[in-house]
């Protein structure tokens, strides 16, 4: 299932946040969202997620969700939002109890995305038990579990240490690998941006407009930590953004 957004244009009474933004996520690819702060990179995802309306445009699901889709778009936020009272496979199990699928129904699928996480072992844990990073693999593999055709990640590893980070990242980089998955993913980060993004999209300040469309051809599993080609990536992207950043921030200092 593709996204398409047309002429999306949004604002809250005389504040203008975006401007006639079009774009297309295409089925199977990761396009990230980056932009200076305020720039509306949030306000976009939730109106991909239709958790909110915009001012102007529509967004389009064109095209069927996979089968065995359980919900088409499904989030995965910064803070894990896991239930501390649900162990690994409770929580996981939650969004299965939500379309009535329990038993041998729901223990095949959760195995599955668990082992999918890297989580089988720490199935009966409780959130508590966990180090930030296994936290969010909960909550990708509770995201998986309901098959989705998009994903919609809003700075999902931007409460984790650099190590951690590197870390879940090839975790997303394995997942896609095996099963490739569409998704919009949301950062402030450039080199997660570089690391996971087929494009990636550059927004302006406020109002946020589209600056320019980044390709990035290299094979996922071919980009690593210190990658010279993504280091190049990661310039011109910065280079794009650095006055605006600069601009933006000065604006949220003083607001």
């Amino acid at each position: 299932m593709q996204i398409k957004l047309d002429s999306i244009s949004h604002s809250y009474g005389d504040f203008e946040v975006m401007r006639d933004i079009t774009l297309e996520i295409p089925n199977g690819k990761i396009v990230c969202i980056v932009g200076p702060s305020g720039c509306g990179k949030s306000t976009l995802l939730r109106f991909i997620g239709g958790l909110e309306q915009p001012s102007q445009g529509q967004v389009l699901q064109v095209g069927e969700p996979p089968e065995g889709c359980l919900n088409p778009l499904t989030y995965i936020f910064q803070d894990f939002a896991l239930l501390p009272w649900r162990t690994v496979d409770g929580n996981v199990s939650l969004v299965l109890e939500d379309h009535g699928i329990k038993g041998k129904a729901a223990k095949a699928i959760i195995d599955d995305v668990l082992a999918r996480t890297n989580l089988t072992d720490f199935a009966k844990a409780l959130p508590k038990q966990l180090s930030g990073g296994m936290k969010q693999r909960v909550a990708i593999a509770r995201a998986m579990a309901v098959n989705p055709a998009v994903l919609l990640m809003d700075e999902p590893l931007s409460a984790l240490d650099s190590q951690t980070r590197e870390l879940l990242m090839d975790d997303l980089v394995g997942l896609w690998e095996r099963t490739p998955f569409t998704a919009v993913y949301v950062t402030h980060n450039l080199h997660e941006a570089v690391r996971l993004g087929h494009s990636i999209v550059v927004l302006s300040r406020r109002p946020g407009q589209i600056r320019d469309i980044v390709e990035i051809d290299k094979p996922l599993s071919d980009r690593q930590f210190g990658d010279a080609d993504l280091d190049l990536h990661q310039k011109h992207l910065w280079n794009l953004m650095r006055e605006e950043a600069r601009a933006a921030d000065a604006e949220l200092i003083n607001a």
